[in-house]
């Protein structure tokens, strides 16, 4: 196990078999290729960081937006995903970066460019979607507040049948 000062999470102890590369780094970040993915628990699915082992000033948030937008399909270049290495029985990890600013309710995700991750391979990479569907600056939080009221209705319907 490996140990990292953060500057957003103090020291963090990683397993360098379970770092992601990003050959060629994030867009504005080339200096850092490699990252941790990280939660706050183990029952989060919704939110992740990826930290850099590489520099600890650098981390992204991390949003599956699946849980709130199922109907997400964004089209990257076959290229770009076969750089990722072969595909194993572990499917591709599709996150996009969140931006949470002090007003949360201005929290915004990018969806024009997921960061894609083979995890049988360790490595990743940010890609810019071909298809023209998804915003870069796309505002998230009213779907996440749908999101919560939706699974809070369809758990208080299951309890009752």
């Amino acid at each position: 196990m490996e140990k990292l000062q953060t500057r957003h999470f103090g020291e963090v102890t990683y397993d360098l078999d379970r770092v992601i590369t990003f050959e060629d780094g994030i867009p504005g970040f080339p200096d850092s290729k490699r990252y941790m993915l990280m939660s706050e628990t183990e029952d989060e699915d919704t939110f992740f960081w990826l930290q850099s082992v590489d520099e600890g000033d650098v981390a992204f948030t991390l949003m599956d937006v699946y849980k709130v937008l199922p109907d997400y399909d964004p089209q990257v270049d076959r290229f770009e995903v076969d750089e990722l290495g072969p595909l194993a029985e572990t499917p591709l990890l599709i996150y996009n970066i969140v931006v949470i600013p002090d007003y949360v309710r201005q929290m915004r995700v990018n969806l024009r460019a997921p960061v894609v991750i083979n995890l049988n391979t360790g490595l990743g990479k940010q890609m810019i979607c071909t298809n023209d569907d998804y915003s870069i600056r796309f505002m998230i939080f009213e779907e996440l507040e749908r999101a919560k009221k939706k699974l809070a209705t369809d758990k208080n319907a299951g309890s009752n049948s």
